[in-house]
């Protein structure tokens, strides 16, 4: 059980799952795996983060083809049940036998037995009926606890939603940063009129719209300066907060360096007041109108 003052997302239970608290902000894996950071760095930050209370780390099969679970496995070697661990699928193995044969694999690279939650990556051409189906077989064999999605606009949420079994769906992972709002329109209020929390990844600007020099926006630095924090500490505090006096979701950064994994962490200690949040929607105003969903 979290803290009662740590901001925190409930995943709402399910037939086999009791309700759980997840931290506000988790650890992304994105390009670890790959070379670009001395892995015993990348395992010592995910360590490091689940010391700081940064619980849920996320990857996929397809980050560093397999690399990124890896990195994980050796970072959670001996405390797995520290961790509320997430992984994704391709959708072209998201079909009744691949999605098995995917799954044991990143189990095994993963070094664990189960996931917590097991992602579709994007839609393919795979029936999402079929995709529903091996899902809630890997439930039943106890290698997940629960699915979902990512990358999923409107349209497709609607189609998934429809399906049996498609209510169980946990979360749908789509990125959302301060310069990339276009989920406010349309996207972010069905998932919350679903009770389906939101799992923001790229939080700090990574990728997506206006994504070029926005730590370096001057709004942005401002407004940092004055809370005595860091921009990227601004752009996480900004991503989980409240909505209409509830929270729902959860950023995924990526961090490597030490003191960026405790900067992360610190952001949950974070709180904006109502005259930020205005000034920070009149710089970075959110979509008048339904747009495409921005994809990396």
């Amino acid at each position: 059980m979290l803290d009662a003052s740590t901001p925190h997302i409930l995943l709402p239970a399910t037939a086999h799952e009791s309700a759980q608290e997840l931290p506000a902000i988790g650890q992304g894996t994105w390009y670890m795996g790959e070379g670009l950071a001395p892995r015993r760095d990348e395992v010592r930050a995910l360590q490091h983060g689940l010391e700081l209370g940064l619980t849920l780390i996320d990857t996929a099969e397809m980050y560093a083809d397999g690399g990124a679970e890896e990195v994980v496995g050796e970072a959670l070697a001996d405390r797995r049940d520290q961790a509320f661990l997430v992984s994704k699928v391709y959708p072209w193995n998201a079909g009744r036998d691949s999605a098995i044969a995917a799954c044991e694999r990143s189990l095994k690279r993963l070094g664990t037995d189960y996931l917590d939650l097991y992602l579709l990556h994007w839609r393919g051409n795979i029936p999402l009926e079929e995709t529903l189906e091996v899902f809630e077989r890997l439930r039943e064999q106890g290698k997940i606890r629960r699915y979902g999605v990512s990358n999923f606009d409107v349209d497709e949420l609607d189609a998934l939603t429809a399906l049996p079994g498609g209510d169980a769906c946990a979360v749908n992972q789509v990125l959302y940063h301060l310069g990339s709002r276009g989920i406010e329109h349309s996207l972010r209020p069905l998932m919350q009129r679903l009770g389906m929390p939101l799992m923001a990844y790229c939080p700090l600007a990574q990728a997506g719209k206006l994504r070029r020099d926005l730590f370096g926006h001057p709004v942005v630095l401002e407004v940092a300066d004055g809370l005595g924090i860091t921009p990227a500490q601004l752009l996480l505090a900004w991503a989980i907060r409240p909505i209409e006096g509830r929270r729902d979701a959860i950023a995924i950064p990526k961090a490597v360096q030490p003191q960026h994994v405790e900067q992360n962490a610190g952001a949950l200690e974070v709180e904006l007041d109502d005259a930020t949040l205005a000034r920070l929607d009149e710089a970075f105003p959110a979509p008048s109108k339904k747009v495409a969903l921005d994809i990396v």
